[in-house]
């Protein structure tokens, strides 16, 4: 053992380099029209099984945030100037205020501020936390809107490098919510099973 100790280069010693919330922003941040898939898994008492759920997030431009999903059914759900358009197929689509939903809200502004590198706009509706390194960070979102925080506890971003991998929303009431985007919801492709999900998404960092 302490040969190999004394024997092991500087570079391959290293510590990992750590990070912070500003240099995660930074290799966030995407240029619209951006785009990326995503799996969720909703679990409830009132469901024999959990719902997985697959599509893609869509940014358009800098002001529409667009949430497809196209499995196990199909549902266009878009944010732009301050309203939520769901539409589904077979059915009209249905257009009302973002501010009857403030966990839209908080989603719209932290995708947008994350994919915009935008740290003063987040700090607008978050504290921010961060911890890991460079190849596995974790960064942590606690609502300060009064009106969000009586619905959301915290959210938990997971990435790797410059990749977002994994959010996990943490409700004031019910069961935690994970979202997988990008590498990992291409790895949970033959995922059904809800604490396979949370261990692949916390994997991530």
């Amino acid at each position: 053992m302490w040969a190999t100790l004394l024997a092991c280069s500087p570079a391959l010693c290293a510590a990992p380099e750590g990070v912070d919330a500003g240099w995660i922003l930074a290799k966030l941040q995407r240029p619209t029209p951006s785009s990326t898939a995503f799996v969720e898994l909703h679990d409830s008492p009132l469901l024999r099984a959990p719902l997985r759920l697959s599509g893609e997030y869509r940014r358009p431009d800098d002001d529409t945030l667009v949430r497809e999903v196209r499995a196990p059914y199909a549902e266009t759900t878009t944010i732009r100037a301050g309203e939520v358009t769901i539409a589904r197929a077979g059915k009209g689509p249905r257009t009302f205020s973002l501010a009857r939903v403030p966990e839209l809200a908080g989603l719209n502004a932290s995708f947008g501020a994350l994919l915009s590198g935008d740290r003063a706009l987040l700090g607008q509706h978050y504290r921010i936390a961060s911890s890991g390194a460079r190849e596995r960070w974790t960064l942590t979102l606690s609502p300060t809107d009064a009106v969000l925080a009586t619905r959301v506890r915290q959210i938990v971003l997971y990435g790797r490098g410059a990749e977002l991998r994994c959010i996990e929303t943490q409700p004031v009431k019910g069961l935690v919510q994970r979202t997988l985007l990008a590498g990992a919801a291409r790895d949970a492709a033959a995922v059904v099973d809800a604490a396979a999900l949370a261990t692949l998404c916390h994997a991530a960092s």
